[in-house]
């Protein structure tokens, strides 16, 4: 999310999350001096990409973030030391083929969550879906987060991974560049029509 009226709008579809990043080689990098008042039940993700942790630490204060997400190559260590914050942490790992699950076994007492994205040119909103049959060879307890090119046709293959082993720890559903109208502005309307779609049975 970007802009402060697109932001207010889609809040009111009482999403459990809104990301906000703060990476500046990103189109949609986050400059607005604070963001507006979301849905009480919303909480507030800051998405950064190998920033310091001075840094991450001034946008949790002046934002008042709720959960940092963590896109880059950080470490274990650096997940742990962002904990230290008073935020929940998502790391984020990029998916293809040859992906090995066991690099996340230092991670799963450093993080309260994994993203797993599609792996691509950008760290993230490249606008793929991965092979979602590898997420069969992850039996961490670490909760998951889905993402990577989730769009409107993606929804009768969601409903099957949700159904499937594969899924018992998917925590929820990361939509982003298949939602947009334009880079940082959000479709309101096509993320109603997938919220309606997803739930039906």
């Amino acid at each position: 999310m970007k802009y402060p009226e697109n932001i207010t709008e889609i809040s009111a579809l009482q999403p459990d999350y809104l990301g906000f990043i703060f990476w500046e080689k990103s189109k949609r990098n986050m400059t607005l001096d604070s963001i507006p008042e979301l849905h009480e039940t919303t909480k507030k993700v800051g998405v950064f990409v190998d920033a310091s942790i001075q840094e991450i630490a001034a946008k949790i204060n002046q934002y008042q973030l709720d959960i940092i997400q963590l896109h880059g190559n950080e470490s274990f260590i650096i997940c742990e030391n962002v904990k230290k914050l008073g935020v929940e942490v998502i790391k984020v790992f990029s998916m293809d083929s040859t992906f090995n699950f066991s690099k996340l076994k230092e991670y799963v007492f450093a993080v309260d969550y994994f993203l797993f994205d599609t792996k691509g040119k950008l760290p993230g909103g490249n606008g793929i879906t991965f092979d979602w049959t590898i997420l069969e060879n992850y039996h961490f307890n670490v909760p998951y987060f889905l993402s990577g090119g989730i769009g409107t046709t993606e929804i009768d293959g969601l409903k099957k991974l949700l159904k499937s082993p594969a899924a018992n720890k998917c925590y929820g559903i990361d939509v982003n560049s298949r939602f947009e109208k334009k880079l940082g502005i959000k479709n309101k309307i096509k993320l109603q029509k997938f919220k309606k779609l997803l739930y039906e049975i």
